[in-house]
């Protein structure tokens, strides 16, 4: 039989492609964001362009600016999209009828906050920098910290900015309105009865999953034996600053109920340590912490009503740009384009991590948990990307031994707090030739995670490979969890399972996969196992789906079989006269 290389997920693509030829994720010194600078503002010449190549042309269209109106009819509103390009309302109006375009619909302030990512995608071949930011309100911060840290989006918009003229408007000739009646043409005779208008506004669901559940039948958590915790990312957050923008809740009260129904009992969100604590070399990175805690402590609370844990996502320490080492060298870790690693080999970065987690414990004594990525897309550590050799501290060091004592920093800022919270070390990006000893080294009070079906054998086509990251479709666990896990509960640490029980990126446009058996066997195959909890999903898959129902129907019993446990959920949704046509 044919072999092929193991397939690799975006993250491992994008972190090997970085090792293996030295381009780094964010090689220029442009991209940089107001919060990396002691909040200093940039300039829209800062914003990153990598290699500026020409754009992608459309020439579908009859020209750029009937492009632009096309991709931004159902996102912005008319009198954004006319301003743009310096004309009226009208004049976009009268391209808009002349492309077959329905009515605009009404767009929202949420609508359009919700939608940037798409703004951003559709406009970027068409839009410079100048008339993008104009799009979405946004100054050039806010652009720079989007592309860096929504789960490194100019990573896949390319690492560059197409060179883009500025586009205005002028009135259509007679040829170019001859093309826009051609595709009207097509539209008319393609949907005879015109485009439909919205049945429901987009992000509908939003408010639906924010509002209370109306029935009673749901999974019974009290029950269920001690599974431990079963937490997802929420289904709608935003990335941003979650702590300090009330009006985009992560996990609104009606939401937490819904996904308490399903059995889930954690919730995370992400964290940057410097926002939760004091920066003790430059305060203004921590202005209005205090703020964030207060956030925090009322969100954990409220989860708290529902039976839901919070945990933080912690990715640390934050590497910072070179002109903040000027001043202190001894600090400078290993360098990437203009930033450079907060060496953890460091006394007073060690000192700093331990403290702000003591801090951050202290001002959130309720808080569920803490949960690490030492070797992340993000430089942290000096051995966070494999090159600690460049550092004169941490390349006398083993990078088990550097990745291994940010876990144990971490662990001995909760114990200094006093702290119930749980640290979780996730082992994603952890090479196999370290993993084993991180894990010896771990300090005694963490629990390993480590993703369920990595490394998993598998055959499509007559092709052999292995699962690179998550899936669905092949039902873990695979040999790398287990094996670390066996390592781990040789040590007496904990063990979870990071799983992707509602989606995955193998289909990743629907609330949830609607997989359930798959699902279902894969929780009874981690019940075997005796892992001691689970994640339930990346920042995909927190739809409140009879997916996650099932898992915890699965956990909740030490004998429940697939099929009862499949049928309970199905008897729950549909009623008992229906279940068995649902079940198959």
């Amino acid at each position: 039989m044919p072999h092929a290389k193991p397939v690799l997920t975006r993250r491992q693509f994008v972190h090997a492609s970085a090792l293996a030829t030295g381009t780094l994720l964010f090689p220029l010194p442009q991209l940089r964001s107001a919060e990396y600078r002691g909040g200093s503002s940039i300039s829209i010449a800062e914003l990153p362009k990598g290699s500026a190549p020409k754009p992608v042309g459309a020439p579908h269209f009859p020209d750029r600016l009937h492009a632009f109106v096309w991709r931004n009819w159902s996102l912005v509103p008319i009198e954004k999209i006319a301003s743009v390009v310096g004309a009226t309302s009208r004049d976009m109006l009268r391209i808009g009828r002349s492309l077959g375009l329905p009515k605009p619909p009404r767009i929202t302030a949420d609508r359009q906050r919700r939608s940037y990512i798409t703004v951003i995608r559709r406009n970027w071949h068409l839009l410079p920098y100048e008339q993008l930011l104009q799009l979405l309100d946004w100054t050039p911060e806010q652009m720079a910290y989007t592309l860096r840290e929504d789960d490194f989006l100019y990573v896949k918009l390319g690492n560059l900015k197409p060179q883009c003229e500025s586009l205005r408007y002028s009135a259509p000739t007679p040829e170019v309105a001859a093309r826009a009646q051609k595709i009207a043409h097509i539209l008319t005779h393609e949907f005879p009865t015109g485009l439909n208008p919205e049945k429901e506004s987009l992000f509908e669901f939003v408010q639906e999953l924010s509002t209370p559940p109306q029935h009673s039948h749901a999974f019974d958590s009290s029950a269920a034996p001690n599974a431990g915790p079963r937490f997802c990312y929420s289904y709608f957050a935003l990335y941003g600053d979650p702590l300090l923008e009330p009006e985009v809740d992560p996990y609104p009260e009606g939401y937490l109920a819904r996904l308490a129904q399903t059995g889930v009992n954690g919730v995370w969100l992400q964290a940057v340590l410097y926002k939760l604590a004091p920066f003790p070399w430059d305060p203004t990175l921590s202005i209005r912490h205090e703020e964030r805690l207060k956030n925090l402590r009322q969100l954990v609370e409220r989860a708290k009503k529902h039976g839901i844990g919070i945990y933080l996502y912690l990715n640390e320490p934050r590497s910072m740009p070179l002109a903040f080492f000027a001043a202190r060298p001894e600090l400078k870790g290993v360098v990437e384009g203009d930033h450079a690693a907060l060496c953890s080999s460091a006394k007073p970065v060690q000192s700093y991590i331990q403290s702000s987690i003591a801090s951050l414990c202290r001002a959130v004594p309720d808080l569920a948990g803490l949960f690490t990525i030492t070797a992340s897309e993000n430089l942290t550590n000096c051995w966070s990307h494999g090159a600690g050799q460049n550092c004169p501290r941490c390349g006398e060091r083993a990078p088990a031994h550097v990745i291994a004592e940010v876990n144990g920093l971490i662990a001995a800022g909760i114990r200094e707090a006093k702290a119930s919270a749980k640290l979780i070390a996730w082992d994603w990006g952890w090479s196999d030739g370290a993993s084993g000893e991180i894990i010896r080294q771990l300090p005694k009070e963490a629990a390993l995670m480590s993703v369920s079906e990595w490394s998993l054998p598998i055959e499509r086509g007559g092709i052999r490979s292995e699962v690179g990251e998550y899936s669905i479709s092949s039902v873990g666990p695979g040999p790398r969890a287990t094996q670390h896990w066996n390592s781990a509960r040789s040590r007496g640490l904990k063990t979870l399972a990071k799983i992707q029980a509602g989606n995955t990126w193998e289909l990743s446009a629907v609330p949830y996969i609607p997989a359930v058996a798959n699902v279902a066997q894969h929780a009874a195959n981690l019940r075997e196992t005796k892992v001691d909890g689970l994640m339930l999903g990346w920042t995909l898959g927190g739809y409140p789906s009879p997916n996650l129902e099932v898992v915890a129907e699965v956990l909740g019993s030490s004998t429940i079989s697939t099929d009862e446990a499949m049928r309970r959920v199905a008897e729950r949704r549909f009623g008992k006269s229906f279940a068995p046509s649902v079940v198959i």
